[in-house]
């Protein structure tokens, strides 16, 4: 040890920045290996479902009538309109949206309470997409190992030729979800003449490029790292768990000490683990459950199906790894009896989660089914507040806005109300100023009208004076209305 006088003496060796050791552990490729059972399949449905879901969707067709659009799904921009088969929705009414957002965010709230990770082990678009593509490359380069020998093995034509297919097959994946994506926004058939034509847009290109990179770069090279470093809901998740949710746990009260089980071994020294890693090597997160919860785990319960395959074969029992809750492995690790599946189901947190998203629902749905069709927008002219004629009548500027939510034209009333002496005129016709006009409305459109009302100064009060507008339809008894302001003189 150097002393301190002699502290001038001491060298400091330099840096050599090729002997830099990183703070940073490089990736390790993860290739998870080809398993069956109970959990696999029902990765393989629920993917297939959603997939075709989100393909197929934008194709379907929906006979609105003559001018209205044809697709039973789509986001109409251009007309700031959504349609979702016989619902259509209008800008004004876009708290719909709002409460399926809500509808979703407690939903999941409610699923996690119950399966833990559950969305992002079955449902999450990383995830399915991650396991179509780890499916075509299992297909072209083999199963875990052979892939792993792969990628140490050198470059070849072999080699070369089953990564430029493997590549090429998940571009066009990528580029289908990006298509698919713009599809909901305009006629699916229409836009895809126009993108091999180069006749759409260029928003619509940028759209397809950015989402064909992100699917191809996140589902074939990121992986897991989007689920560990860039999705905030593993963090978020623990808000949302507590000791009674389901999660895929490995119960080390039974399997520790793990070991080989040879038969010049004693296995009566041993737990239930044999230590053959298979629950490793399913992992598409490429973790090892026995180290106990962690934040990579997606709950996709793969090695749930790898460890019983295994003890199904060498004569062990069952669920050495399964889904549990915390208070259940506390009482098998203490040999005490466990609280039945559906009291952990069915409990404060989880019932108060499905009330409110059962109450949204079905408040969303009697809005739905109950709202008029009828709608009347009023806009005032600011820029002159008000016009004295030479009658000593006030005049007042308006745009009336009338708006049919049906798909048939009608007919309707259009009336002043609460004004005395009122009358009104509008641009373009020529009839005498009254109280009433009546017009055709087009079939899902919005009828402007520039509107004139007048009102003798003796009726009113000074400045601000409140009346209304009133739209009836005069083959139904809907009918809407619109407050609105009348400006008078001050004195």
């Amino acid at each position: 040890m150097a002393r301190i006088d002699d502290v001038d003496r001491i060298e400091v060796a330099p840096v050599n920045s090729r002997q830099h050791r990183s703070l940073y552990k490089a990736r390790e490729s993860i290739h998870p290996m080809r398993v069956a059972g109970v959990f696999r399949r029902l990765k393989w449905w629920i993917m297939g479902v959603l997939l075709a879901v989100y393909y197929v969707t934008p194709w379907l067709r929906w006979d609105r009538g003559e001018g209205m659009p044809d697709q039973a799904v789509l986001i109409d921009l251009e007309h700031r309109r959504f349609f979702f088969f016989f619902i259509e929705i209008w800008p004004q009414e876009f708290y719909y949206v709002a409460g399926l957002l809500i509808m979703a965010g407690i939903g999941l709230f409610l699923l996690t309470s119950v399966l833990g990770r559950a969305w992002c082990g079955y449902a999450c678009p990383q995830t399915v997409w991650v396991d179509l593509y780890v499916h075509v490359e299992r297909w072209l380069e083999g199963d875990r190992n052979a892939r792993f020998r792969l990628d140490k093995a050198p470059w070849g034509g072999a080699k070369i030729r089953k990564r430029v297919t493997k590549y090429l097959i998940w571009l066009l994946i990528a580029v289908a979800t990006g298509g698919a994506w713009v599809f909901y926004f305009a006629d699916a058939p229409t836009l895809l003449v126009k993108l091999f034509t180069l006749e759409a847009s260029s928003i619509a290109y940028v759209t397809v490029g950015v989402l064909t990179a992100t699917t191809f770069v996140f589902g074939g090279f990121m992986r897991e790292q989007v689920c560990t470093y860039m999705c905030p809901w593993p963090r978020i998740q623990a808000a949302m768990m507590d000791e009674n949710s389901l999660t895929v746990t490995y119960q080390d009260w039974r399997g520790e000490p793990r070991g080989r089980h040879r038969k010049s071994a004693d296995t009566s020294l041993l737990g239930d683990c044999i230590d053959c890693n298979q629950c490793v090597a399913v992992c598409p997160m490429g973790i090892d459950i026995r180290d106990g919860q962690q934040l990579e785990c997606i709950n996709c319960a793969l090695c749930i199906d790898a460890c019983n395959t295994v003890m199904t074969r060498t004569g062990g029992k069952l669920d050495l790894i399964s889904y549990t809750t915390l208070k259940s492995y506390e009482a098998n690790a203490d040999g005490r009896p466990t609280l039945p599946l559906k009291k952990t189901i069915f409990r404060a947190r989880t019932l108060v989660y499905a009330v409110l998203w059962s109450c949204i629902g079905l408040a969303m749905l009697f809005v739905l089914f109950t709202r008029d069709r009828l709608d009347v927008n009023v806009l005032r002219d600011r820029n002159p507040q008000y016009v004295l004629l030479s009658d000593g009548d006030i005049r007042n500027g308006y745009t009336v806005k009338i708006l049919n939510m049906e798909g048939t034209e009608r007919r309707v009333l259009l009336q002043l109300g609460d004004l005395p002496g009122g009358l009104m005129n509008v641009v373009g016709q020529d009839e005498w100023p009254s109280r009433t006009k009546e017009f055709i409305l087009p079939a899902d459109k919005v009828l402007q009208l520039r509107v004139f009302v007048t009102a003798p100064v003796a009726e009113l009060s000074p400045g601000a004076n409140n009346f209304r507008f009133s739209v009836t339809d005069l083959s139904g008894i809907e009918q809407a209305h619109y407050g609105a302001i009348f400006r008078a003189p001050e004195e």
